[in-house]
């Protein structure tokens, strides 16, 4: 039959994978970092996928192409969320980082999700040394920090709602800019919490109905909210303040200011 069907342009494609997460029906995957239709049937001809792409590589088209098929678009839905539920499980119980990368998320694999385990085994005295002769700069040459960084994906637009390392966490909401303007970032504020970032300025979107998934649907103990001193930057703080409402929980949660020069505001 001839029906109105998407075409992605892989020499436009840049691999981010968003249309395939904005895929409901699950039509679009990667194959070999680039997105392609993987069966027509799959696709109903609405486009959720054309806004998401950032390089316009997603146009419609009519041409021959087979039906969509409702039902079996559902049975594949169905196939795969079991297949992630499996592959959730088995980043639960890794325990090497070779091992720890099962994927949750069919699009870019820069946007599958990893818990990291951390060995928090910095040489005590390396790291005393660090912060006490800082403001001398007689920091130790062997001196290396550690990322304190223990999953991905961080960005708040990309993290999946029920990863498993969301259950008991500690959650840290940052404004992407604070983790450069404030340098000892992973030691104050990432250590022990899981991480989001976003930008609410540039990435142009309410984080709101997003985080109050995350809230909801898991055991979080308490949220910090990292922001620089711009104006901007409390849209973050309200994305936060308005997913604690819409979840319906009764959190702490605090806000710490990055000055632009560095410095933790009062």
């Amino acid at each position: 039959m001839i029906r109105k069907i998407i075409h992605i342009d892989k020499e436009k494609c840049n691999g981010c994978g968003l249309c395939a997460s904005a895929c409901h029906e699950g039509a679009i995957g990667m194959v070999d970092g680039k997105a392609q239709l993987l069966r027509e049937d799959y696709c109903d001809g609405l486009g959720d996928c054309l806004p998401a792409c950032p390089t316009g590589a997603i146009t419609f088209v009519e041409r021959e192409a087979a039906a969509y098929d409702e039902a079996a678009v559902k049975e594949h839905l169905k196939n795969r969320k079991a297949e992630a539920s499996v592959h959730t499980a088995a980043s639960v119980n890794a325990v090497s980082p070779a091992n720890n990368a099962a994927p949750v998320f069919g699009g870019c694999p820069g946007s599958r999700m990893r818990s990291m385990q951390r060995k928090n085994n910095q040489t005590a005295s390396a790291g005393s040394d660090a912060s006490s002769n800082a403001a001398s700069n007689t920091v130790p040459a062997s001196y290396v920090p550690e990322s304190q960084l223990t999953q991905w994906p961080i960005q708040i637009k990309l993290a999946p709602v029920n990863a498993p390392y969301f259950n008991n966490a500690r959650l840290l909401i940052a404004a992407d800019c604070t983790a450069f303007a404030y340098g000892n970032f992973h030691e104050k504020f990432i250590k022990n919490h899981i991480t989001l970032i976003g930008c609410p300025k540039l990435d142009d979107v309410d984080y709101s109905e997003k985080l109050s998934e995350i809230i909801r649907n898991n055991n979080i103990k308490d949220i910090s909210i990292v922001r620089m001193e711009v104006p901007c930057c409390g849209g973050i703080v309200m994305a936060v303040q308005n997913a604690l409402k819409q979840s319906g929980k009764m959190i702490p949660w605090q806000v710490v200011t990055i000055s632009i020069d560095g410095e933790i505001m009062e």
